[in-house]
């Protein structure tokens, strides 16, 4: 059981993201490099009004607003399993591969295969998933701890990103696309991209919500685990794969967005404790309210141009961690 108090307060966090995405969605479809009136936008929505707003109201904002959510909630609650499963308070999805794969898929498509760029997403998606689970498969040859996972992870992520280097290197009069896709982008996202990450976004969030209890069972340590009968390995490969799954499904529309996964779950913990029955759930409408609000600051704050919203992203995910280490508390531990 817990305490009723932190129970009112994870419910009344839950509305207050809801109410707040709902408002910052809303102000995204007025701002931008070109600014809309009310009036504007609700002629658009409502398929009235002049054509250019329609256009950019439902070809360019509103899939990009969705697209957004989506890809803060996959994400944020990605490294909140991985914290969990891998009991670190600074793992993120780039630890467990999805990065390095995702990467080098882009940057082989992009410098050598660049008149096959309709299947960068998917591409992307496929590679940071077989990364992942190859770092599992060497990883479970020694067990498949948690400090074996790191290890491996972090020796694959050297590797490709090796190979990532020397790629361009050698194609150094083509990077500028891949260093646009590495440095994370909502920006050109449309309703295709939105349809394709859709069905996979909503069936990792659901499965999500079946993580709780693994999770809870993993933090007891994995010889207490066993000893009451619970599958640690089973059920780490299963988190692990749930992780890759909800993480890659972002890279392939938004690219390489950093400090996501990493930054919301410990602000949801600074909020609520760190009972994933609240920390899940919190972190799926944080993550998607953070990546909107991000989005929109990014277009808007040195308009007509606009940032990236990954290097947004990292600006404000540095200064934060910043933050958590003059404070003296990194996910709970003492730093």
């Amino acid at each position: 059981m817990y305490p009723p108090a932190v129970r009112r307060r994870a419910w009344l966090l839950g509305g207050l993201f809801v109410v707040s995405l709902v408002l910052v969605a809303w102000w995204g479809l007025f701002v931008g490099s070109v600014s809309l009136s009310p009036g504007e936008v609700w002629a658009a929505l409502r398929g009235e009004g002049r054509t250019a707003a329609q256009h950019i109201v439902w070809d360019l904002r509103l899939p990009r607003l969705l697209a957004g959510a989506l890809v803060g909630s996959a994400l944020a609650a990605s490294g909140a399993i991985l914290q969990g499963v891998l009991r670190n308070p600074l793992a993120d999805p780039a630890l467990i591969g999805v990065s390095a794969g995702a990467g080098l898929v882009a940057a082989v498509v992009f410098l050598l295969f660049p008149e096959k760029l309709a299947f960068l997403p998917l591409g992307a998606f496929l590679g940071g998933l077989g990364t992942t689970l190859l770092i599992y498969a060497v990883a479970w040859l020694r067990g498949a701890a948690p400090v074996t996972l790191i290890l491996v992870g972090l020796a694959v992520n050297a590797v490709f990103g090796a190979a990532m280097t020397a790629l361009m290197v050698v194609f150094g009069d083509r990077v500028a696309p891949v260093v646009f896709w590495h440095a994370g982008r909502l920006t050109g996202v449309s309703w295709p991209e939105v349809h394709m990450a859709l069905p996979y976004a909503a069936v990792g969030i659901l499965l999500t919500f079946f993580a709780v209890r693994p999770l809870k069972m993993l933090l007891l340590g994995d010889e207490v685990a066993a000893s009451l009968g619970f599958p640690v390995r089973t059920a780490r490969f299963f988190l692990i794969a749930l992780a890759s799954f909800l993480a890659g499904t972002a890279v392939s529309v938004a690219g390489l967005l950093g400090f996501v996964g990493l930054v919301v779950p410990h602000i949801v913990r600074l909020l609520v404790g760190g009972d994933y029955r609240h920390v899940l759930p919190l972190s799926l409408l944080f993550g998607g309210l953070f990546v909107v609000l991000a989005d929109t600051a990014a277009r808007t704050v040195l308009a007509p141009f606009e940032l990236p919203v990954g290097v947004f992203l990292s600006a404000v995910g540095g200064l934060f961690f910043l933050y958590l280490l003059f404070r003296g508390r990194v996910g709970g531990v003492d730093v």
